[in-house]
């Protein structure tokens, strides 16, 4: 196809179109921005090349030009929604400032229900992506732990945060498609768990299920969750 590297290529090595002729039509950025609109309206399994090209009003050949492959059009959508990051001064307070990271991210990922599923370390080092991982090392200056460390304090709350958005949104879908309320469907499982902890089967189950007979906060999980991240790295813990 036109315009396909034969070696191993990073899209941000590229020039915005390639080949000869009058000035490009679009720019990455567009691009980006056409491929996102759709997998925010429809999901990430509606964006093609063939389908993005008719978004710009292009041919589908001609998108090759700028975009090469199919994964540089999903690179370029995880930057382009990783230029929604806010980047802040630090306020000298990493716990704070990683929180507020944290949240900001969930937010994000909310934003574009499709991000989690392209979440990568192949992703990671695209422009806004080393904007926000160099905003994330300055508000961790004041920890005095190494930058091995704190790359891996980033990582490791970046794909906490991942993989608990990938919950909420998969939950989220299967209750959109139940044929029936989201109550009623939990009523008859909690009665299904309520007959099996009753055989006396599952003692330590039943404890923990009758020791928190709230229903669940999930927000405060997802809270605790961070806290115990930045913990693990805290040197006064």
């Amino acid at each position: 196809m036109a315009g396909r590297a034969a070696e191993p290529e990073v899209i941000w090595a590229r020039p915005e179109r390639t080949g000869r002729g009058p000035k490009p039509a679009y720019t990455r950025a567009d691009i980006a921005a056409a491929a996102v609109r759709i997998a925010d309206a429809e999901g990430l399994d509606a964006v093609s090349m063939r389908r993005v090209a008719a978004e710009l009003g292009c041919g589908t050949m001609s998108l090759y030009n700028y975009v090469p492959r199919k994964e540089d059009l999903y690179e370029l959508m995880v930057d382009a929604a990783g230029g929604e990051h806010e980047l802040w001064e630090p306020s000298g307070d990493w716990r704070a400032d990683m929180l507020r990271v944290a949240r900001q991210t969930r937010a994000l990922m909310h934003r574009h229900p499709w991000l989690p599923r392209l979440m990568s370390p192949v992703h990671g080092f695209s422009p806004n992506a080393l904007r926000f991982v160099e905003h994330c090392l300055a508000c961790l200056d004041p920890l005095p732990v190494s930058y091995g460390a704190r790359m891996e304090l980033i990582a490791m709350l970046n794909a906490v945060v991942t993989m608990y958005v990938g919950s909420e949104l998969a939950t989220a879908e299967r209750t959109r498609s139940l044929p029936w309320s989201e109550e009623r469907e939990n009523a008859v499982r909690a009665a299904w768990v309520g007959s099996r902890l009753a055989t006396g089967a599952y003692p330590r189950l039943a404890a923990g299920i009758t020791g928190n007979p709230e229903p669940v906060d999930m927000e405060e999980v997802f809270e605790r969750m961070l806290g115990r991240v930045l913990d693990g790295f805290d040197p006064g813990d």
